[in-house]
């Protein structure tokens, strides 16, 4: 099966994010539209996004502290286009954490080609691979088959398993758990983010949920991943 490849828009121009959403989608790509970082920020953090089209002036914020948020947490490519021109505002763009700079008015069809560029390249690249049970994970991929089905998890579902995935058969405690999936940043964190997520994640990888094969508990210390690995 194609796995699409996952594409956030920050553009609160109407006519400018529809025109960018219109091409990508032709071209068979997942888009997200944004018009705000708020708007912004809950889909970064809900999907697994590869590519962020970014503008700077936006109506809640500048687009330069939003990518310095995302640089915090993920090397994702993103791309700024924006009508600031000005060669400070290009070095404070690529200083913020971006990879790329469009100044309008642009080309949609060089907007195009840079993105089909850098998913050919990322695709050129050698893929690590852990297989388990009837789960197939593309670690570098952030992509997870179940059975050659794809399996669309959230940012903490998929850290999470890949923490196990990489320590199979090994007792992991629900705070060695929260260090992974959650940074110093991080806010109210406890242990019932641990069940949550991990009930999540059995509803969407076990064959029956309420009887795991994969994900066992361990009473009182924690969850055990109890298959092989297979990299």
């Amino acid at each position: 099966m194609k796995r699409l490849h996952s594409i956030l828009i920050l553009e609160d121009d109407e006519s400018i994010n529809r025109g960018i959403t219109f091409v990508l989608e032709k071209d068979g790509y997942r888009v997200y539209s944004c018009e705000s970082i708020e708007q912004a920020e809950m889909v970064f953090h809900q999907q697994e996004i590869q590519l962020i089209i970014c503008d700077i002036t936006l109506p809640d914020g500048s687009g330069l502290d939003f990518v310095r948020s995302v640089r915090k947490e993920s090397s994702v490519h993103i791309i700024f286009l924006t009508a600031l021109d000005q060669e400070l505002d290009q070095v404070m763009g690529y200083e913020a954490g971006a990879d790329d700079y469009i100044t309008k008015p642009f080309s949609l069809s060089v907007l195009k080609l840079k993105v089909t560029a850098y998913f050919k390249k990322q695709q050129g690249t050698v893929q690590e691979r852990i297989e388990s049970g009837n789960l197939c994970f593309f670690v570098k991929e952030m992509r997870v088959l179940a059975s050659g089905r794809e399996v669309s998890l959230t940012k903490n579902e998929w850290k999470m398993l890949r923490v196990f995935m990489e320590h199979p058969k090994q007792i992991l405690s629900k705070n060695q758990l929260l260090e992974q999936l959650f940074d110093a940043e991080e806010n109210f964190v406890d242990e019932n983010t641990i069940a949550v997520n991990i009930r999540r994640l059995r509803e969407k990888i076990e064959p029956d949920s309420s009887k795991p094969e994969y994900i066992k508990n361990v009473r009182g210390i924690g969850y055990l991943w109890d298959k092989e690995c297979r990299r």
